[in-house]
């Protein structure tokens, strides 16, 4: 099983890319396999250290069960354990998420990225019996904390995780994202539970503590993952410059889309819709329409996020736009 050390460069998030068509309420067979295995074979290709699929990019509120299972088992099969893959597996109840839990350990998958129940607000005794019992269940699958306070309407504060590290085992890491809090989580979970940042916010992990700072996950990735790559190789390296001048162009790639994601709200409503324009715009991945009810997306939004999809893919190897100085 995965532990937290293990956790080293970029876990890609994949979107679940969809067919023409799967916009409509009432299509069926949405998954583009063809595509999934394109994307994973050149994301394994061009360095990626592990996947993560089927969190909100990857649409996994909104996937039927026939499809959620098509896309694992293509991921699975694709994959071939040459990268660990961590599949989402967050739905509505308990009953759900073993069902999804038991399909996934079966195909062979190494960890899952969990969220919580989305429908009432759990407490904190609920939140920890939630993983300490997945744990008991799954003790061979690896889980990642899908540590999103906003979309499952939890603090995920240090009481939380210093339960999860002596009550469920199997969590040995968290798809995090801000770090004001580092020093007092690695103190609180004894070093056993990896907080892993996204490449917008690594420098500010490396900054707090480099030793611990050993990798990242991105949806970005999706756009192409050089330039996270590339900011990893320089915390590898303990480059200081490196790591400010990198993070510098991936902030001016982010910075059409800024207004969208700091604000909360608004990011909750269109999070879907943001990251597959801005990988088609990209053009690494053919993410496909959104499934429904998310397929809107406000005009001036969608001229947003295709900008910075034309600028990440300026920050690629063979990208034609200005890059920032």
């Amino acid at each position: 099983m995965l532990v937290a050390r293990d956790f080293q460069g970029l876990y890609a998030i994949l979107p679940t890319p969809a067919r023409p068509g799967a916009d409509r309420f009432d299509a069926t067979d949405t998954v583009d396999t063809d595509e999934t295995a394109r994307v994973i074979d050149q994301l394994i290709a061009d360095g990626v250290s592990g996947l993560i699929v089927l969190g909100t990019t990857g649409e996994c509120a909104t996937l039927s069960q026939t499809d959620y299972e098509t896309f694992v088992a293509c991921v699975i099969e694709t994959t071939a354990r040459r990268v660990p893959v961590l599949v989402g597996a967050t739905a509505a109840g308990g009953h759900e998420v073993v069902r999804r839990l038991r399909f996934v350990q079966d195909l062979g998958a190494e960890g899952t990225l969990l969220g919580m129940p989305m429908w009432q607000p759990v407490t904190l005794p609920m939140a920890v019996d939630y993983y300490r019992e997945l744990s008991s269940l799954f003790p061979a699958l690896a889980i990642m904390v899908y540590a999103n306070a906003r979309a499952f309407r939890f603090k995920f504060g240090p009481e939380f995780w210093t339960a999860l590290a002596h009550e469920a085992p199997t969590v040995t890491s968290a798809k995090f994202s801000r770090p004001a809090n580092l020093a007092a989580l690695h103190e609180a979970t004894a070093g056993r539970i990896h907080f892993m940042p996204n490449e917008s916010t690594i420098q500010n992990f490396f900054a707090l503590s480099p030793s611990t700072t050993t990798a990242c996950w991105s949806t970005a990735a999706g756009m192409g993952p050089e330039p996270c790559l590339a900011i990893l190789d320089a915390v590898r390296r303990g480059d200081e410059a490196a790591v400010a001048a990198i993070a510098a162009q991936i902030a001016w790639a982010h910075e059409p889309v800024k207004p969208i994601m700091s604000d909360p709200d608004i990011f909750g409503s269109y999070n879907i819709q943001l990251e597959k324009i801005r990988m088609d715009e990209a053009a690494y991945c053919r993410a496909g329409p959104v499934r429904p009810p998310y397929n809107h997306m406000p005009t001036d939004y969608a001229v947003a996020a295709r900008a910075c999809g034309q600028r990440w893919a300026s920050l690629r190897p063979d990208g034609a736009a200005t890059r920032p100085a």
